[in-house]
């Protein structure tokens, strides 16, 4: 896993954690998934989303669009909850280069 990848994964995970859908849309600026699909994604699993633990970064798949420009990876990365750990639902972003850092659209949230 390359570990510039980690920090914008962790940054969307944190803020569906913290059920901040507005924000979270306004950050991925609602290209696949606007506000209302974000929150329903999440309650319809009907379990209570947790902070993954550190050494699953190791568990996210990252794979290169090719011939994409500016780059971009296809990131997939599984959810945890508070009653089953890790769990079957995950997040699926698409990270575009951007300078140092990313911009970041969210895909998909659904059930492995």
């Amino acid at each position: 896993m390359n570990d510039r990848f980690k920090e914008p994964v962790r940054q969307i995970i944190d803020l569906l954690v913290a059920k901040k859908y507005a924000e979270l849309a306004s950050l991925t600026h609602g290209v696949r998934l606007p506000v209302e699909e974000i929150g329903s994604a999440v309650a319809d699993y009907g379990r209570e989303l947790v902070s993954v633990p550190e050494d699953a970064f190791g568990l996210m798949d990252v794979v290169e669009v090719k011939n994409a420009l500016p780059r971009r990876w296809a990131v997939t990365m599984p959810l945890w909850t508070q009653e089953e750990g890790r769990s079957d639902l995950s997040v699926e972003l698409t990270l575009i280069e951007s300078g140092t850092s990313f911009i970041v659209e969210l895909d998909d949230i659904h059930v492995l």
